[in-house]
């Protein structure tokens, strides 16, 4: 009565009937477990009893030698223990196989960001309007000092250090950071908080917006968003774009990986390795234009 392919079939007619779930979900379960349906059968395994943890390990390095990427395997396996967490239920399994099996880790993909051309042609704003203004000092900011976004809108006036030149943010974790702030953003912020009076302010936000409330998320993302095609950037531009590249310029000149590390507020070193790699793509780009037996024969 546990044949895996009529348990494998009540358990899509529970999906469908009982939660209810839609064509195009249940289509996805369907296929993950043809594949286990597929597997099990060249193992000669027709039981759900049969089939065992070292299985679903075996299944899953399978899958993951003919290309599958991670997410398509952790899909995988939810698939295959949802299926198991309903027998146990029916009382026609007593444990899941694919219970804390996890599916190989992913690559990393690598944060886009603008080099220092890039950034000086998006920060060459000369616009007088206060908007713009405002833009720009935030703008800078984000450059100059690595801040996410959520700390950059959870600047207070009283954050903002004019003699010190620092900004103390509240980051993940509720962690707190004092950072540096370069002299481009600092006089940016000057023009910014000169005439920051004009917009009413309801609170002492650092950045406001025209009706002097607290900036929204989205308010500056289209905002970024705008200024990136105005200035003629070439990628979307958005608030971590500008983290991204302030990490990989500041560790491209010093190498100081710990100190990246604590500007950025990252608790693991292992999150701001990531930015080596970036380093070591610009450095490979280098040698390949530069080294003379790096050039193709057709370049000599």
């Amino acid at each position: 009565m546990d044949a895996l392919d009529d348990s494998i079939a009540r358990y899509l007619e529970h999906l469908t009937r009982r939660r209810m779930l839609s064509v195009n979900t249940v289509e996805g379960y369907r296929r993950d477990l043809a594949q286990l349906q597929q597997f099990c059968s060249r193992q000669q395994l027709a039981r759900c009893r049969d089939i065992h943890p070292q299985h679903i390990r075996l299944l899953v390095a399978e899958r993951h030698r003919r290309g599958s990427k991670h997410k398509t395997l952790q899909r995988l396996l939810a698939s295959i223990r949802g299926l198991y967490n309903f027998l146990i239920q029916q009382g026609q399994a007593e444990a899941n196989p694919a219970q804390g099996i996890r599916p190989p880790k992913g690559e990393k993909k690598l944060p886009h960001t603008l080099d220092v051309d890039q950034m000086n042609q998006l920060l060459n704003i000369d616009d007088s309007d206060p908007l713009s203004i405002r833009d720009l000092a935030v703008l800078e900011l984000f450059y100059s000092s690595g801040l996410r976004l959520s700390e950059l809108l959870n600047l207070h006036l009283a954050d903002y250090d004019q003699q010190e030149h620092t900004v103390r943010v509240l980051g993940k974790g509720n962690k707190e950071r004092v950072v540096p702030v370069g002299s481009k953003a600092r006089d940016a912020i000057q023009r910014w908080l000169d005439l920051r009076d004009q917009f009413k302010p309801a609170d002492d936000s650092l950045f406001v917006s025209q009706q002097g409330r607290p900036l929204h998320p989205s308010t500056l993302q289209k905002r970024f968003k705008q200024w990136g095609i105005k200035q003629g950037i070439d990628r979307h531009v958005h608030p971590h774009l500008l983290r991204h590249s302030f990490a990989s310029h500041i560790l491209e000149s010093s190498g100081d990986l710990r100190s990246v590390q604590e500007l950025l507020g990252h608790a693991d070193i292992s999150t701001t390795q990531i930015y080596t790699h970036l380093d070591f793509q610009h450095l490979a780009k280098v040698y390949d234009q530069a080294h003379p037996r790096a050039k193709k024969k057709d370049e000599s």
